[in-house]
Formats: C-alpha cells, sequence, structure tokens
C-alpha cells in the first residue's frame, strides 16, 4: 500500500483543519447491499481508511482520529466483534512498515484492557515504534467512549487531588483536558460522519465542544478523496465564533 498518490486538480482553500475527526459508519449496510455478511464491508471500509491517511498526508492535515471500534460496539453479534477485532490485528501487523515510511506517528485511545494479550502487545509495539515519527498523527479510537473517558478524567483528577499533586482550585478547562486521552493532541477542528445518522455516538464528548460537523450520507467504504474535499471545504467556508460575536 502506497500513502501518496497524484495531487488533485482543485486545490483546497488554505485555512484546513489541523485535526479532524471521522465517525465511520455505514460498513454493515454497505455490506447488506450487497448481499454480503458484515465483515465484508469492514473489509471494503479498511480500503477508505487507506484513501483517507493518503488524502490527510497529502493536504498536511496534522492529526486524523477515527472512531474505529466504540465501547457500545460489544453488543454486536460475537461473529461480527470478532471479525472487527481480528481486522485490527491485522492492519497492525500489516501497515507498520508504511506508517515508518511515510512518517506516520500511531496513537490508540481507549480502554485496551479488555483486549486480549496479543492485540495489545501489538498496539503497544506498533505505538513505540512509531513515536518518533514527526508527520501525520494518526489516533484511532478503540473501545473508546467519550463518556469514559471523562469518568476516567475525573478518577485522575481526584487521586492527583488526594495526593496533593493538584490543588483542587487550579483545575481549568485547559487543565482537565490534560487527563484524557487526547491530551497533548491538536484541538478537534472538523468532526465528519459518514452513513447519514446526524449524531455524535459518545466520540470525543469533551474533545468536539465546538469542533465543525460535517455529515454525509455516504457509506463508509465508498468515502474518498472528493468527499472528503467536499467537507473541508465545507470547514474552510464557515466562520468560527467559538461563543464570541464577530465584528464587520
Amino acid at each position: 500500500m502506497l500513502y501518496q498518490y497524484t495531487p488533485l486538480k482543485k486545490k483546497l482553500k488554505k485555512n484546513t483543519p489541523r485535526h479532524v475527526a471521522i465517525i465511520m459508519d455505514g460498513n454493515g449496510r454497505w455490506a447488506k447491499k450487497r448481499n454480503e455478511i458484515r465483515a465484508f464491508g469492514h473489509q471494503a471500509g479498511l480500503k477508505a481508511v487507506k484513501k483517507t491517511v493518503k488524502f490527510a498526508i497529502q493536504n498536511k492535515i496534522e492529526v486524523l482520529t477515527l472512531y474505529t471500534f466504540s465501547s457500545e460496539n460489544w453488543q454486536r453479534p460475537k461473529f461480527e466483534v470478532a471479525s472487527l477485532l481480528k481486522l485490527f490485528l491485522f492492519a497492525l501487523k500489516n501497515e507498520v512498515k508504511n506508517l515508518n515510511k511515510y512518517n506516520i506517528c500511531l496513537k490508540v485511545i481507549g480502554d485496551l484492557t479488555v483486549f486480549n494479550e496479543e492485540l495489545q502487545s501489538y498496539i503497544y509495539n506498533v505505538e513505540k515504534i512509531t513515536l518518533n515519527n514527526s508527520g501525520l498523527i494518526l489516533n484511532i479510537a478503540a473501545n473508546y467512549g467519550g463518556r469514559w473517558d471523562i469518568l476516567e478524567g475525573v478518577k485522575k483528577i481526584v487521586n492527583a487531588v488526594q495526593n496533593r499533586y493538584l490543588d483542587i482550585n487550579k483545575i481549568k478547562e485547559t487543565i482537565f483536558s490534560q487527563y484524557l486521552c487526547t491530551h497533548g493532541l491538536l484541538p478537534v477542528d472538523l468532526v465528519i460522519r459518514t452513513g447519514g445518522e446526524k449524531r455524535i455516538s459518545n466520540f470525543l464528548l469533551w474533545q468536539i465542544a465546538y469542533s465543525e460537523l460535517y455529515f454525509t450520507d455516504v457509506l463508509w467504504p465508498d468515502f474518498n478523496k472528493f468527499i472528503f474535499q467536499d467537507a473541508i471545504n465545507c470547514f474552510s467556508s464557515r466562520e468560527r465564533r467559538f461563543g464570541r460575536i464577530i465584528k464587520d
């Protein structure tokens, strides 16, 4: 797999987002339309991930966060969950060389303790191997939930206060953010959701309070550079006020 391709003829506007987060929805429906099992859709979805990474690199997006497996996905049929985890492990095993080749730093956020030892080991190893890569940060949300993230952050802060590492009166939003999975990363500028649904689904609840949202009916396996471009151009056309009033 290569992460480079011929640049698009139509250039993007200059004010592109630095951190894009994507809720990759629609793999199962994509497979159903083709009379295939849902696992077939997830495999096709992996190809869309590769295209998305290519585009992010080409357009100098600094952080790309992908919602690959939510904490609620365990409620799906066991066969589908098993196929998702197997696909995740396959990607880790087969893409590490390309991650290094194209200077990509891989991070995985979420409660990883529930995964089997083999998967955990590969996650930690690939993170370590790509740690010093200075290009795109590819942030994978696996067994992740926004509420879980916030609760874990609260627990860490309580522990810090109890051990007198932190003064409770000095806790501000910036301090709290340092106790979340995304600490050290750029703020999320743009959230894209495919598949036609218009909800957040417990994704980065704290982090996307002022992110721009972009929804598309396109199912994830059909997501491509042109749709990604449309999302970024839409972002570029918006006036981000962050609660303020912009004077003429």
